[in-house]
Order: structure tokens, then sequence, then C-alpha cells
């Protein structure tokens, strides 16, 4: 009786290892990758925020902001985490 109580068990448990390596392992390596590319931005980065501004990157400062060119004397202010992705990288070859 109880071979067969743990039989039941086993379609849960497949259903909960198909959703980890399908759902969560992907999404939490995404979330690491995104983490590693926002403590990696330096001045001159080219980036789009996720409110979909492109800019270059001016001042990074430590609390967490960064100094944004959107435009010729133009320079805004945001927050490190709503960096979406960066465009490119500066040329450090001279």
């Amino acid at each position: 009786m109880s071979g067969s109580g743990f039989a039941q068990f086993i379609p849960l448990i497949l259903i909960f290892v198909i959703f980890y390596f399908f759902l969560i392992r992907p999404q939490q390596k995404k979330i690491k990758e995104h983490k590693n590319m926002v403590m990696s931005l330096k001045r001159g980065d080219e980036v789009i925020t996720s409110g979909g501004v492109v800019g270059k990157i001016e001042k990074v400062h430590e609390d967490d902001k960064i100094d944004l060119i959107i435009s010729e004397n133009v320079s805004v202010k945001v927050i490190k985490s709503t960096i979406q992705s960066l465009l490119n990288k500066p040329n450090t070859k001279k």
C-alpha cells in the first residue's frame, strides 16, 4: 500500500523537475547575467534603458545611479538596474 502511495507522487516530482530545468534555472541565469552586465558598466558605454532611452554613460555614481547623455547638452540620471542592454563598448585601442 505504501509503495503505491509513493508512485502517486512520482508525476508531481517529475513536473517540478521539468519546471526547474525549463523555467526556474534559465531565469536565474538571465538575472545573474544582467547583474554582471550592470556591475561592469563604465564611462563611454552605450546602453538602452528599460524605458527605451538610448544614451552614453557619462558618469557612474557609487549609489547605483548613472549619468546618461541622451543628446547634446542633455544628461539624465538613471538607476543602474534600469539598464536593459549594452549596445556597444567603446574602443579602448588608440
